[in-house]
Order: structure tokens, then C-alpha cells, then sequence
């Protein structure tokens, strides 16, 4: 992710790398869990330089909105693996409404100075 090398995090740092796995939960996540047949989803990646975060948005036009992370999923439940992901990765994360329809799930990763 080219931009995060802009803002300061290079391909291999921890910072990058960290994103790139949100960036791919959440975005498989909109594909698989919120896809609405005729509309896509929308992915936005931010930088708060003031608030030292980086912000990841998956927004798609489904209202059904993602369970809470399991605590201890078994070796068979795939389904709550990737938020359990999230939410071990993230600072923190979740979910508000997507103006007109649907959610957005967003997560936030803390950057050193």
C-alpha cells in the first residue's frame, strides 16, 4: 500500500503491515458478509496525524451489522475468526451507519511519533 509509505510507514514496517491485514479482513468481510447485488462497497484509509491513527473503512449496504468477536472460537468456526482478527489488531473498531443505507465497520491502528 503505496500511500502508507507516503504518510511515513514503509511496505515492511509494523505499522503497514498491520493495516494491510485489516485492510484485507474488512474488505473480504464487506465482500462476503454485506454484498447487496447492484451496489459495491466503498474502502477508505486515513491518516490523523494529531491523533498519532490510521483509520480503515469498510462500508457496504448491507444493515445486517457483524457480531461481536467470539472469545475462544473453536477450531471449526471460521465464521468469527476474522473479526477476532480485528479486534487483536486494532486499537480499536466498529461499526456505525452508511449514509443512505448500510454499515460501515471501521477500525483505527495507533501510529508512534
Amino acid at each position: 500500500m503505496r500511500v502508507l509509505e507516503e504518510w511515513g510507514h514503509p511496505p515492511a514496517s509494523d505499522v503497514s503491515c498491520t493495516v494491510a491485514l485489516l485492510v484485507a479482513e474488512l474488505a473480504a468481510n464487506a465482500v462476503r458478509h454485506g454484498r447487496v447485488p447492484g451496489l459495491d462497497f466503498r474502502l477508505r484509509l486515513t491518516s490523523d496525524a494529531r491523533r498519532r491513527l490510521i483509520r480503515i473503512e469498510a462500508g457496504d449496504a448491507s444493515s445486517d451489522w457483524p457480531p461481536a468477536p467470539a472469545p475462544a472460537p473453536s477450531p471449526d468456526d471460521e465464521a468469527v475468526r476474522g473479526l477476532l482478527l480485528v479486534d487483536v489488531l486494532a486499537t480499536r473498531w466498529g461499526v456505525t451507519p452508511r449514509v443512505p443505507i448500510g454499515k460501515v465497520v471501521w477500525s483505527e491502528v495507533a501510529v508512534e511519533p
